[in-house]
């Protein structure tokens, strides 16, 4: 039985040929476009349209119209190619609708080659757009899947080639719609929509990316292989955009193995109401034994990291399928109640008794349908983290993993660090390594004030900024432990001296090359120097002049510590943190703040850039954090070394050590 997607839910491939039919309520044009493990879209090559119906693997329709088949062979697809975006565009000047929402909800089936359909999805909750990619097949740990997007674009077919990162998007997009043109003038008018079409879950208002989130929460970037932005390999091209909704059941299928069989979705039991959201019955068969480093990569480092970032990415899916899910049920009942109880005469007695129990009953159906999806999934999750958790290196492992009963200070830096957990109420206990790029392409701000979360509205003022100092060294100890030896240079300002007993690590082992500037005159020093170094190599790297650098400004990468912002700091001190947190990461400076901004207020706006410019996270849990591609609120863990644990105290004597014989 064909499986029966809502936004955002994902459902396995049977075989490499399908055929993908598309009803769009009206004259429209479909066409594809491929993407690279990023989902970015690198050339105008890569768009399947009437003007250039053939790519390889991919076969689209000449002309706008109301039906369309793609066929689509995914072994034939370009090595390169990991996504296959399936679009609809309406055509300009054709004297049909100007958007979407003047037609009927347009239909997607996905079928197999023997024209049995495999997955079905209904776009709706479409409005001013007038493009909409409606399904996406992605390749994920060797096995390709149909993921339900039905990401509207207002802006048309550019805004769309735009978000998935094709340069001159614009100039492209005219020669397409130049190029379809005379076969949109053939199109017939199309017909004029009716309500209530389709079923599923609303987009966001029109005038960008359909469900793009436009919460409070800090998005994460997207840091999967060779995506963009501030925690991202360094390989990139903008991230894919964040979609909004549910996911499907996670699927580990590992590339070496058999495919599973899978069972098709329940269908409802009342063939009067609307049917909720499908939710895939639970897979015949023992689920596969995950495999740790089993994501893309050339190396077990990378393949754990992109694997980790899959996790998260399956987790946040996962979740919102089953938000998703709950909320319907809820709308469900609510509107059963409400037409089983509209006449005012109909609201007293057994009667009305009996349409309540009879509503919260098909929800809580519903809602145990979901929980027991969730569950399965949630279960597959904490059986591949039971596995990769204990494979992680020392820089992705937590402080209490055996890995750094084995550190060695490495030869060259790592791809990324750890710099906490993320996890959801809905899953106390599952936690997701958060991985972000190194060299840091921000820098970071330890939140030392009072936020909304309720570990630190519990949390003593002085507790708070004693864990805040504690948090700067265990992120400051871990980076120097996973960098090579004179690697990493870390500066420390401590004006007032208050952070001595947290900085205890770094300065009883030897890590640190210069004990810490304290007082208005040792701030200026330091800062000036790093500032000099900025400017230096920028000047060298402009100049194409990178080995003329004085001998006195140091090659390893620079860290800088700022305790107790502001204090200590006057207007030209602020200025040049206001620099390096703009310009240092360009040249190898980075900055990690210690700060409270309620203290900072006296500033105003003018450091309003720099809070913007930094990574927040806190001492003490906090749901500040959002992920890339749904946009939950994930509650962040900071990675604090366990009370009494010597294994930072160890991390940096190898450190020092390792110092000292390179004579560094």
């Amino acid at each position: 039985m064909a499986a029966e997607l809502v936004r955002g839910q994902n459902h396995p491939l049977p075989g490499s040929r399908l055929e993908i039919r598309v009803s769009a309520g009206g004259p429209a044009v479909a066409g594809a476009t491929l993407g690279d493990e990023a989902g970015r879209l690198r050339e105008p090559g890569w768009i399947a349209h009437p003007g250039s119906p053939r790519l390889p693997g991919l076969e689209v329709s000449r002309q706008a119209a109301a039906d369309h088949r793609i066929a689509v062979n995914l072994e034939a697809l370009p090595k390169a190619v990991h996504r296959v975006s399936v679009l609809l565009v309406l055509p300009a000047g054709a004297g049909g609708p100007l958007s979407f929402g003047a037609l009927a909800a347009p239909v997607v089936a996905v079928t197999g080659p023997d024209g049995a359909e495999v997955a079905g999805y209904t776009v709706t909750g479409l409005g001013a757009e007038s493009a909409v990619v409606a399904v996406e097949l992605y390749r994920r740990q060797g096995a390709w899947k149909v993921r339900a997007v039905g990401q509207g674009y207002a802006g048309g077919l550019a805004a769309m080639l735009e978000d998935q990162g094709l340069p001159r998007a614009r100039e492209t997009a005219a020669a397409v719609e130049e190029a379809v043109a005379p076969g949109a003038a053939r199109a017939a008018a199309p017909p004029a929509r009716t309500g209530g079409e389709g079923r599923g879950l609303p987009s966001a208002p029109a005038g960008g990316p359909s469900g793009a989130p436009g919460t409070a929460p800090e998005t994460l970037p997207d840091t999967q292989p060779e995506a963009a932005t501030a925690l991202r390999p360094a390989s990139a091209g903008p991230p894919a955009p964040p979609v909004p909704a549910a996911s499907g059941p996670v699927d580990y299928h590992h590339p070496r193995r058999a495919p599973r069989a899978t069972a098709g979705p329940p269908t409802s039991a009342e063939s009067s109401a609307p049917a909720p959201p499908s939710v895939p019955s639970a897979r015949s068969g023992t689920p596969d034994r995950p495999v740790a480093g089993d994501g893309p990569g050339w190396s077990m480092e990378e393949r754990l990291y992109n694997q980790v970032w899959g996790m998260f990415e399956d987790l946040a899916r996962t979740t919102a399928a089953y938000r998703g899910a709950v909320d319907f049920a809820d709308s469900r009942m609510e509107r059963e109640l409400d037409e089983a109880l509209a006449d005012p005469r109909s609201r007293l007695g057994p009667g009305a008794d009996a349409a309540r129990a009879r509503a919260g009953e098909r929800r809580a159906e519903l809602v145990d349908r979901a929980r027991a999806a969730l569950e399965r999934d949630l279960a597959q999750l904490t059986a591949e983290s039971e596995v990769v958790e204990p494979a992680l290196p020392p820089a992705f492992a937590r402080w209490d993993s055996p890995a750094w009963d084995v550190h060695r200070v490495p030869a060259q830096a790592p791809m990324a660090v750890r710099l906490g957990d993320l996890g959801l109420p809905e899953h106390s206990v599952l936690r997701i390594p958060m991985l972000v790029r190194l060299p840091l392409e921000r820098g970071l701000w330890i939140d030392a004030g009072r936020t909304s979360s309720a570990a630190s509205l519990t949390a003593d003022p002085h507790r708070r900024r004693r864990l805040a100092g504690e948090l700067a060294t265990a992120v400051a100890g871990r980076l120097l432990a996973v960098h090579p030896a004179g690697g990493l240079t870390v500066h420390v300002l401590d004006p007032t001296g208050a952070a001595a007993s947290a900085l205890a690590p770094l300065t009883e082992s030897g890590a640190l090359r210069e004990p810490p500037a304290t007082g208005p005159q040792g701030v200026a020093l330091v800062l000036a120097g790093l500032t000099r170094r900025v400017d230096l190599v920028q000047m060298a790297v402009r100049t194409r002049a990178t080995d003329a650098l004085p001998p006195d400004v140091d090659p390893a990468g620079q860290l800088l510590i700022v305790h107790d912002f502001p204090h200590g700091f006057d207007d030209r001190a602020v200025n040049r943190l206001r620099y390096l947190a703009d310009e240092g990461p360009s040249a190898g400076v980075h900055l990690m703040m210690v700060a409270d901004r309620e203290e900072a207020r006296e500033y105003g706006p003018v450091l309003d850039p720099l809070w913007r410019s930094l990574l927040r996270i806190t001492p003490v849990p906090d749901d500040h954090l959002a992920d890339p591609w749904v946009g939950h609120a994930w509650t962040y863990e900071p990675p604090l070394v366990p009370a009494g644990s010597p294994v930072l105290s160890r991390a940096l004597g190898r450190v020092a050590e390792a110092r000292r014989r390179h004579g560094r």
